[in-house]
């Protein structure tokens, strides 16, 4: 970690780098003036910033101006004696990462600079256009935000499968990002140039069928007044995704299996056929097997259609990717509504990854836009998330025992490290203590 302290104080310059470095922070320079400030911190690739307000010529919100545009991955963590609600805002909405008033708690100091860090690892991941790389994720599927290790290995398979050109099938919840895989798997494989043609099967009249599917020819019935080129002429040349396959209606399927078999259709009303290059990728929420034995699927079909198959888990088996998707679904909210909020507190981040969204990625998505329209601050509270969704961070009293305080002090603090993984400085940053102080709590809770 790559640390500047800018302070024009020597005092305070050479203490707190003497505290960084016994806490074994060796790389950590110095700056004792705003206008070399910036010059350094343009040219010195810093993690982390310590940034003096009160400074002659050029102070500390004049340096956060000039270089945040041009160090988005560089944190900045205000150290200053001005404990003022206005100026904390303010630096906050200039792109300050935290405010810390002097003197500092070594303890709070070392917690701000630990957080601070990982939401530059967090922020490296995330592309305001989509363009995500984490762990050599396929250009293909750059805009799947993911750190799981489960998710990376299907990407993986779906990478090589996608060029093979045969049928994918994709199964998962509702949410958990099935078209967006389907994106990932036309841009991977050999047509990547070609159209990809979205089709929600369930929305398709079974009356409907044919002509949407297959198109028609000009008076081939009332109303068909010129040629229409149905969704796999449409796709020629490309990908055809077909959305819930499931509610494809037995009678249809053989039609449907056809068509994947010859590579060839005739239009309603037409006396030529039409031969199609055109890649299919489907998906669905239903067990199809079971749809199978209940002979409502066709298994010839069902076997035709995942020629390779892909399960997408649900985001409550990836809570690790919890805090990725809520940060990107916050920028895009905040473009949508010229809001500029900076993040999540802590506590709303822990209720956020213990939800177990039953709608998937698309449930999340919506209750952060939620939240950004509530929100009034440069954070986003607990308060700001939908009715119902604070709530269920705490007990009800109907669920709780009759303790002593220390009981329910053990309790509370056993439930903040289970809501953070066991990380004991995210725990004690929510619980408003420091670490030794944790660790004495720990200890004593034994």
């Amino acid at each position: 970690m790559k640390i500047l302290i800018v302070d024009d104080e020597e005092l305070s310059l050479t203490s707190v780098r003497r505290v960084l470095k016994w806490r074994g922070m060796r790389n950590v320079e110095i700056c004792d003036a705003g206008r070399e400030a910036i010059k350094k911190i343009r040219e010195g690739n810093f993690d982390v910033v310590l940034l003096d307000l009160l400074m002659p010529e050029v102070d500390g919100m004049q340096v956060l101006e000039a270089v945040r545009p041009f160090c988005p991955r560089t944190e900045f963590i205000i150290l200053t004696a001005v404990d003022d609600v206005a100026t904390t805002v303010k630096a906050m909405r200039r792109g300050a990462y935290d405010y810390l008033v002097k003197p500092v708690d070594n303890e709070l100091l070392f917690l701000s600079i630990e957080r601070a860090y990982e939401h530059k690892g967090l922020l490296a991941g995330l592309s305001a256009n989509a363009g995500f790389d984490a762990g050599g994720i396929p250009p293909a599927f750059a805009d799947t935000i993911t750190q799981s290790a489960q998710m990376k290995s299907l990407i993986s398979y779906a990478q090589v499968m996608a060029t093979s050109g045969n049928p994918v099938l994709i199964t998962g919840e509702s949410g958990t990002g099935k078209e967006l895989m389907a994106r990932g798997i036309h841009r991977a494989g050999p047509a990547p140039d070609g159209p990809f043609v979205p089709v929600n099967v369930s929305a398709i009249p079974a009356t409907m069928f044919e002509s949407q599917f297959f198109g028609h020819a000009k008076g081939a019935f009332t109303g068909a007044e010129a040629n229409h080129a149905g969704f796999f002429e449409q796709a020629d040349g490309g990908t055809l995704f077909l959305d819930e396959i499931g509610e494809l209606p037995v009678g249809l399927q053989s039609k449907l299996l056809r068509v994947l078999e010859d590579k060839t259709f005739t239009p309603l009303g037409a006396n030529c056929p039409v031969r199609v290059d055109v890649r299919l990728v489907s998906a669905t929420n239903k067990d199809l097997d079971r749809a199978c034995r209940e002979e409502k699927f066709r298994v010839d079909l069902l076997y035709r259609l995942k020629s390779a198959y892909i399960c997408l888990p649900p985001i409550r088996e990836r809570r690790g990717d919890i805090p990725l998707l809520a940060e990107y679904f916050l920028r895009n909210a905040c473009r949508k509504h010229k809001k500029n909020i900076e993040g999540f507190v802590p506590e709303t981040m822990t209720i956020l990854t213990r939800k177990d969204y039953p709608g998937n990625i698309r449930e999340l998505a919506q209750i952060v836009e939620n939240a950004v329209l509530l929100a009034d601050g440069p954070m986003v509270l607990p308060a700001d998330l939908p009715d119902g969704q604070e709530a269920q961070s705490v007990p009800p009293l109907s669920c709780r025992t009759l303790c002593t305080l220390k009981e329910n002090d053990a309790a509370h603090v056993r439930f903040v490290l289970d809501a953070v993984g066991a990380n004991r400085t995210e725990a004690a940053r929510i619980l408003g203590i420091t670490l030794r102080q944790l660790q004495r709590k720990l200890a004593e809770y034994k």
